[in-house]
Parts: structure tokens; C-alpha cells; sequence
């Protein structure tokens, strides 16, 4: 069991930093490697210099924990149709001008943390639930890199499965402590120019490729990828193009990628949603690419939110949103027709929570 002392309550020391030449201390958990003096918290907001050292200055607090469907983080190909008790805290390590979550992962107080939980507590919530696994999400765990280990690990030890949904922007040498007790992740590709990451998420694209790269290589972490369409913006044929060679090229055929739509938010309340027409555009130019299992997400689209065979193209999973239909794949998660292996973790039948959402309460709630 991992123990971590609380300096005071919700502070811990925080891992992945070292003193510079000129006496500020720099974090070394993501690629913004911020610079801090004494009582500076760092652009993730929830990272802060106390007493010489860097600490988490939220530990066991969130912004709220629901039960959502497995498909929701989204992950297609982790035990589809089971639910993960999810949960996030309040600020983020990039500045995505159209965030889906503003109201949590660019809140600057602490008063968006309204629960109170240890990651024991958090463990036996899930299992009293019944829920197959956890998940870090709605603002980006790699902020919170110490409570997310903690929890996982708790997690682990009660049989349930880990989920982190992430942007991906986490340096090399915080990846291996960070990943080792997830199972599965989705990695926000948000564009596939820099430009883009620079102008609308004040970050870097290459920090984020080596992320995708070194789960698929290094680690026996369960990947999918999700890119966010935004029209105008990173949805050209030109730039879905480029993206997919990529992904053929660095992370193969197998490794599911779901193209969701954008709605207007946050900054970006001028910019159009994206159409039905675009994601299938997009998911028909991956396929031809060579990407065997392409999803639509956040429009209505049966046959975009569906799995097939990648050999023989028969239905395997029916999805129509959140709720599983038909399931074509046997006790061992291969193809009813042809035999073949579905690429993912399935259990022996579909799970039964569908596309139900329910928040529950941890602890105490926090003023």
C-alpha cells in the first residue's frame, strides 16, 4: 500500500522537480517544466512551491465523482458496456481555447474541489458501485500525478481496472511512475500541427506523439486516441491525411481512434459545430489509410459508433451512443465469423450498465 504524508490536509511534497541555478524550483512532470519562487503556483494551478519544495496542493480533493459507461472516457475496446466510477479536480497543464470541461479544468480556485476523498475510499466506492474500473478524467490527471497513482494503486489492490484520460503532455521521466498501474488510457490528440497546439492550446504537438508512441511500445497500457474535429481548424482532409499515416506508421492498424465533434465553448463560442458529414468523411479516410477500427463521436451515428471485424468486416459490437446492441464476438473476444481477435480486453459476455450516468458523493463536501 502507497502511503504519502500530508504536510496539511490536501498538501503532499510533490515528485518530479529539481532546484535551479538561480534558486527557483522546476516542476519536470509535464513539458511546461514551469520555473517557480516560493508561494508560485505553476500554469496547472495546483502545483505550488511551499517551504523550498514542490507540492500538490490538492491531494484527496475533486471536483465531483460520477458513474459513467466505459464508452463515455471514450474507450471502445476495454470491456465495453461496464462502468467506471470517473473523477477529476480543478485546473489543467494546457490552455485549449475551445476546452469541453472549461468550468473544471481552467477553474483558479479551490472552490470547484467539492468533495473530499483518500484513494481507499475512493476504491471501495467503485466496488460498492459495481463498478469495473476507475478512471482520472475531466481535467487532465498528469496534474495530480501523485493522487492518481495513489488511487490506482488502491484500485488495483480491490480488483478493480484504471482508466486516465489524458492530453498526453507528460515529460519522459514522469511517464513510467505515472502509467504503472493504468490499464487503459485515451490520449486527446487534439490536432496534428504544432501550429495548432501553439495558437489554441499554448503547448507543443511532439511531447504528445512520443507520449502515443511510448505507451504503444513500452507499456502494456490498453490505448485509444481521440481527436477532436473543429472546423476550420484541424479538420482539412489534408491534415486528417497526415494524421492518419502517422498513426498507421507509429502506433499500426489496430489502435482504435475515435473523431468527435466539436460543439461551441468556452473561447471558441463563434466557431460552428462540426457536422455528421465531416466525421464520416474523416473516419471513411482513416479507414482507407489503413486504421482498422475508426469511431464517430458525439453526433448520432450507428454504423460510426459500432465495431467491426478488421478482417472479414462483420459486425462485432452494435453501439448507439452509450448502449451496447448486438455482440458478435465470442468467449474469448474473436469474431463469431471469421475467428479472428478482436484487438482490446473483452470479458466473456457485454457488460449491462448502458448509458446511465448517476454522481455520488465521497467524504465530506468541501467549503
Amino acid at each position: 500500500m502507497i502511503t504519502r504524508v500530508q504536510l496539511e490536509p490536501g498538501v503532499v511534497a510533490g515528485s518530479w522537480w529539481r532546484q535551479t541555478a538561480d534558486g527557483r524550483i522546476q516542476c519536470d512532470l509535464c513539458p511546461r517544466a514551469c520555473k517557480l519562487r516560493e508561494g508560485q503556483r505553476g500554469f496547472c494551478f495546483i502545483r505550488q512551491v511551499r517551504n523550498g519544495i514542490m507540492v500538490l496542493s490538492s491531494y484527496g480533493r475533486a471536483s465531483g465523482f460520477c458513474v459513467d459507461p466505459i464508452e463515455k472516457k471514450p474507450l471502445n475496446h476495454f470491456y465495453p458496456g461496464t462502468s467506471v466510477l470517473s473523477f477529476g479536480m480543478a485546473g489543467c497543464n494546457l490552455g485549449c481555447k475551445f476546452c469541453q470541461n472549461w468550468d473544471i479544468s481552467k477553474a483558479q480556485e479551490m472552490d470547484r474541489l467539492v468533495s473530499w476523498a483518500l484513494p481507499d475510499e475512493i476504491a471501495e466506492a467503485a466496488v460498492r458501485a459495481g463498478c469495473h474500473s476507475v478512471a482520472f478524467t475531466y481535467n487532465d490527471p498528469v496534474i495530480f500525478a501523485e493522487y492518481a497513482i495513489d488511487c490506482a494503486h488502491a484500485a488495483h489492490a480491490r480488483g478493480l481496472k484504471t482508466v486516465v484520460v489524458s492530453a498526453g503532455y507528460i515529460t519522459a521521466m514522469a511517464r513510467p511512475e505515472f502509467y504503472q498501474y493504468i490499464d487503459a488510457a485515451n490520449i486527446d490528440l487534439k490536432a496534428f500541427t504544432n501550429e495548432f497546439y501553439q495558437r489554441l492550446c499554448l503547448g507543443k504537438l511532439d511531447p504528445v506523439l512520443d507520449t502515443l508512441r511510448w505507451l504503444h511500445y513500452e507499456t502494456d497500457v490498453w490505448l485509444e486516441v481521440t481527436t477532436l474535429l473543429i472546423p476550420g481548424y484541424n479538420d482539412s482532409s489534408q491534415e486528417i491525411a497526415q494524421l492518419c499515416d502517422w498513426f498507421v506508421t507509429n502506433l499500426g492498424p489496430d489502435v482504435p481512434l475515435h473523431f468527435t465533434a466539436f460543439h461551441p465553448d468556452y473561447r471558441m463560442l463563434n466557431v460552428s459545430p462540426a457536422s455528421i458529414t465531416t466525421l464520416v468523411r474523416a473516419r471513411q479516410q482513416a479507414r482507407t489509410a489503413g486504421l482498422r477500427h475508426v469511431y464517430t463521436g458525439n453526433v448520432s451515428d450507428v454504423n460510426g459508433q459500432s465495431t467491426f471485424c478488421g478482417s472479414c468486416g462483420a459486425l462485432l459490437i452494435e453501439r448507439n451512443w452509450y448502449t451496447l446492441g448486438r455482440w458478435k464476438l465470442d468467449t474469448e473476444g474473436c469474431c463469431t465469423s471469421c475467428g479472428a481477435r478482436l484487438a482490446g480486453h473483452f470479458a466473456s459476455a457485454p457488460g449491462s450498465w448502458g448509458a446511465r450516468r448517476r454522481k455520488i458523493w465521497l467524504g465530506v463536501r468541501v467549503r
